[in-house]
């Protein structure tokens, strides 16, 4: 997801993402609300129409602020991730209604992040990043705590359980600093549900986190490995224009997309400016008595893939990726072939995906690219942010 910047990716992004992170980014501005669901200008229309056979459909579009995440559950209730970069959300974590409104999620007292509930940041969302639904069908969010992506607030990275059924927090674990460090951002997440364990991607030092659900303990992993680093030889594009900061540095994202095969043995993760694949046995991530150096001869480097932001695992071990180069998504099949699942230029920046059991893949458009971080300051946005939809194809 920034999605680092997907986090994703940003990155989770600005990914995916996703997601996302340079400290150059701007801060938080005055508080916006999301608009419900805005409607397009004929430039914009004419700029990201539909193809005639895209399978894509929009779920639901946003003029501001800047979604990421996306998590459905088994119900159909679909929930986005709103993060606090460029803008101050009125709900940074949100019910997404089927007509596109936006309902500030559990409730608004948990999406206020002002001077006024400073002392109490494991309250409340501060820049949540992740939004995703485990297997059992329950709600988790993934909070970095780093607005504007200038640096963690002391107490705030958190991993968050939420009972649908409820709309209560029923598990609150804190991230401490010795993890998540100031320069730290926790950007997607997976759960284990079986094993009781969460793993998340780290993309500001770059790492993986590891979190024993029942104690809530938390380790990071393999910080500054070279599987977890962006690659600064890459001349990384989207638009088809190289992703450049007003300082002249080219982007450089570290772990960021993240995927849990179904039967829960292996965890795959990628830098976002990369176009290398890895996966570790989970077993040995969650044993604490391997050190890193016996962590890292355990890494597999499953060679060339697309740069992308979000990945996930379908029922038959494809990894599917937002790969934003080229506003497609493609897949990754058990063998290792790479194929196309859908290109549409209207899949500006995907970032994020959420899968449900029927077999309908949902994805979000974040259009980091568009950001002012890659564009001299100016934000280049011209069409809504979106969630689309489709069939998973055979």
């Amino acid at each position: 997801m920034f999605t680092s910047i997907s986090r994703s990716a940003a990155p989770h992004l600005p990914a995916c993402s996703l997601a996302l992170l340079l400290t150059t980014l701007a801060a938080c501005s005055s508080p916006d609300k999301p608009r419900d669901a805005a409607a397009t200008t004929d430039s914009d229309a004419a700029a990201t129409e539909a193809p005639a056979n895209s399978p894509l459909q929009v779920v639901a579009e946003f003029r501001e602020p800047q979604i990421v995440g996306v998590a459905v559950l088994p119900d159909g209730r679909v929930f986005g991730d709103f993060p606090r970069w460029d803008n101050n959300p009125v709900a940074p974590i949100a019910e997404i209604g089927t007509d596109g409104s936006v309902k500030p999620y559990p409730d608004a007292n948990w999406c206020t992040w002002n001077e006024t509930v400073k002392n109490e940041p494991q309250k409340h969302w501060i820049c949540p990043q992740s939004v995703h639904a485990d297997k059992t069908g329950m709600l988790w969010v993934l909070d970095p705590a780093s607005p504007g992506l200038k640096g963690t607030v002391p107490g705030g990275p958190k991993l968050v359980k939420i009972d649908p059924k409820t709309n209560a927090v029923v598990q609150n674990i804190s991230i401490p600093e010795s993890v998540a460090p100031r320069k730290s951002y926790l950007n997607d997440v997976r759960i284990d549900t079986q094993n009781s364990y969460a793993y998340i991607t780290e993309s500001g030092v770059g790492s993986l986190v590891v979190v024993d659900l029942k104690s809530g303990k938390a380790r990071r992993l393999l910080a500054t490995h070279p599987s977890m680093m962006g690659d600064t030889t890459l001349n990384i594009k989207a638009d088809g224009h190289e992703m450049i900061d007003a300082t002249g540095k080219r982007a450089r994202f570290s772990a960021d997309g993240i995927a849990l095969s179904q039967d829960l043995q292996y965890l795959y993760w990628k830098p976002l400016t990369s176009y290398k694949l890895y996966r570790i046995k989970t077993e040995a991530l969650r044993n604490p008595a391997l050190v890193d150096a016996q962590l890292a001869a355990q890494i597999e480097d499953l060679g060339k893939v697309p740069a992308c932001d979000g990945m996930e695992i379908d029922a038959t071990g494809n990894l599917y990726m937002t790969t934003f180069e080229d506003h497609s998504i493609k897949r990754r099949t058990p063998d290792g072939k790479i194929e196309p699942v859908v290109q549409d230029a209207r899949l500006q920046w995907p970032d994020t995906f959420a899968f449900t059991a029927d077999g309908t893949m949902y994805v979000t458009a974040s259009a980091i690219h568009k950001t002012p971080t890659w564009n001299k300051g100016v934000g280049k946005q011209d069409q809504p942010y979106r969630i689309f939809k489709m069939a998973l194809p055979k």
